[in-house]
């Protein structure tokens, strides 16, 4: 999965169990582009503190999935209805209880 979109996913999902501090600081660099000055600057701490509190949180969502598994349930889950989608215009009920079984089975 691209790397940003990973990232984004572990913070939709774990996000919350950061300081608010690192929710800020996080959302601001990776999700709304901008720079490490910029954040530094408006958080009146060094870029190189922006940088290090960013690594952190990176650690910290990674650690949290590592886990919980939170984030690989649901594009696994998510994976399974496209096949039900896909399944359901191309095949035959057979295909799409077994499908439906293993996503129940998941939740």
């Amino acid at each position: 999965m691209e790397d940003i979109l990973m990232q984004t996913l572990l913070f939709d999902f774990y996000g919350e169990l950061l300081t608010d501090k690192q929710q800020e600081v996080y959302q601001q660099v990776m999700q709304e582009d901008y720079s490490l000055s910029e954040v530094a600057q408006q958080m009146h701490i060094s870029r190189q503190g922006v940088h290090d509190m960013i690594r952190r949180c990176r650690k910290a969502l990674e650690e949290y999935e590592a886990k919980l598994h939170l984030v690989e349930r649901f594009v696994k889950i998510q994976e399974q209805v496209h096949q039900i989608q896909k399944l359901s215009r191309e095949h035959g009920i057979a295909e799409i209880e077994s499908i439906a079984g293993r996503i129940l089975d998941e939740l």
